[in-house]
């Protein structure tokens, strides 16, 4: 097996034991995605001379005994919607092409502190707005398990870079899906974690109220580590929330015994694959067998989730998005004066998804819109967060589809509500603000991958975790159903 194909926590035990340096592994990866990207377009920026230097780094610190963290000189990949010093920033966008920033954000200054090196910046969809990474505007990242297909989005780059063996394991950011949906289409497993258990400080804004930042690995135990490393307080970010942050390994348990396992109908009801419903329900049946109760729940609200959630989540990017002036920094384009140059550069600056996103959600904030639009968005919100919160004291976990179908093809979604309903089971966990994790949990008949999402309650990433592990081992052993 070479070294781009082994997981974080298989990399973390060969450096432990000498068996390779930070510098080969890190090299690996270089070679790898020197001879595939220009197929897949993982990346945006590729640091391969910072990651080289910080892996030798890495590897001197070994030498003299004095490793920083366990998984000191294991490399990552980061999307490009977090401020890496020195390293260009895009989001995905023209309006930033050139932004590079003068500070860290805090979990990017978390895994340097680790000694991780950093081997680039991974596409996104513009500004995080999107469900398959077409809407960049540099590059279409393609699917590697199928290039003809979408990797979904918005962590489109992020997700590809890990199943394409181009990074061990990566960071992502979730605002209502986009973690755990691109996970699901190039099946690997990614976590959304609580609102509030990682910083967002240097996180280029979105919808502010929804963002998260989250792993993306091969393993579940790899997004427990990766968890760790991430999670905590943050002083600089007013939303980080201040509660000790568990031993999420120590929760990896193939272990499920009185777990109980809710299901919603209304995650299961028209529109749904029906070979993604199998997968699902097989995933369920093996946790039920390994000694988990499933539990009928209902969250009714799950049918006006989509529209609450584009309410309110374009309401914030239209504020968000409010600084992109061609005043401060970022792209400027010539105008008469300065209104024509404001015009001109966010009218050529934004893509047309942005666009749309920010017209949207100004008009729901406008006078006389504001109270029957986002007003209620907001309130229906409250609902929906109430009736999880009464869910979860009938169960543990809940589990749905991570999406009602599998990868799709390059254009096929060209009606933008097609598009949004790709999110339609991801985006109630980023309204209520809790954790929800995808994994995968079979293929199609095009051998597609297929995601299960599991859903907990506020701070719960160790029953997540422990779920997700144990139905990991129970597909890796091939044991109950198939």
């Amino acid at each position: 097996m070479e070294l781009f194909q082994r997981t974080a926590t298989e990399l973390q035990k060969m450096l432990a034991c000498s068996q390779v340096t930070s510098e080969q592994i890190v090299q690996a990866f270089i070679n790898r995605i020197e001879a595939e990207d220009s197929q897949m377009r993982a990346y945006l920026t590729i640091t391969a001379k910072e990651a080289l230097g910080a892996a030798q780094a890495s590897d001197l610190r070994r030498k003299q005994g004095q490793p920083l963290s366990k998984w000191d000189g294991v490399p990552i990949a980061v999307k490009d919607n977090m401020s890496t010093k020195n390293v260009r920033t895009t989001c995905g966008s023209k309006m930033l092409e050139e932004y590079i920033p003068p500070y860290d954000a805090t979990v990017i200054g978390r895994i340097k502190n680790a000694g991780m090196p950093i081997l680039g910046k991974t596409n996104m969809d513009e500004f995080a707005m999107g469900s398959s990474t077409e809407n960049s505007a540099f590059a279409k990242t393609h699917n590697p398990v199928n290039l003809q297909k979408v990797p979904g989005g918005s962590s489109g780059g992020s997700a590809a870079a890990v199943a394409g063996f181009e990074a061990p394991w990566s960071l992502g950011s979730d605002t209502g899906g986009s973690i755990r949906q691109p996970a699901s289409f190039c099946g690997v497993v990614g976590l959304k974690p609580t609102y509030g258990l990682v910083s967002r400080y240097g996180l280029v804004a979105y919808a502010s109220s929804l963002d998260q930042i989250g792993p993306i690995g091969h393993r579940v135990q790899d997004v427990a580590a990766l968890l760790q490393l991430i999670a905590g307080h943050d002083y600089k970010d007013s939303t980080s929330v201040t509660v000790s942050v568990p031993d999420y390994q120590a929760s990896l348990v193939a272990d499920v015994s009185g777990l109980r396992i809710g299901i919603a109908k209304e995650f299961f009801s028209e529109g749904l694959n029906n070979q993604v419903k199998s997968a699902v329900m097989r995933a369920v049946q093996n946790l039920s067998q390994a000694g988990a109760e499933v539990v009928d729940v209902s969250l009714p609200l799950t049918d006006y989730a989509i529209e609450t959630y584009y309410l309110i989540a374009t309401a914030e990017a239209s504020a968000n998005l409010a600084r992109y002036d061609g005043v401060r920094y970022g792209l400027r384009v010539a105008g008469d004066d300065s209104v024509a140059m404001f015009k001109h550069t966010r009218a050529e600056g934004f893509g047309t998804e942005v666009k749309r996103r920010i017209m949207l959600g100004t008009y729901a904030l406008s006078a006389g819109y504001y109270d029957a639009y986002y007003k209620k968005a907001q309130q229906v919100r409250t609902l929906i967060r109430r009736e999880f919160e009464q869910a979860f004291t009938q169960v543990d976990v809940i589990i749905t589809p991570t999406t009602p179908t599998t990868a799709f093809g390059f254009g096929e979604k060209k009606d933008p509500l097609e598009m949004y309903l790709s999110d339609i089971y991801t985006v109630t966990p980023n309204l209520a603000g809790v954790p929800g994790l995808s994994m995968p949990c079979g293929v199609d008949s095009n051998n597609l991958p297929i995601g299960v999402q599991m859903i907990a309650t506020h701070f719960s990433e160790p029953v997540l975790l422990r779920t997700a592990f144990a139905l990991e081992q129970i597909q890796r052993k091939g044991e109950f159903n198939e």
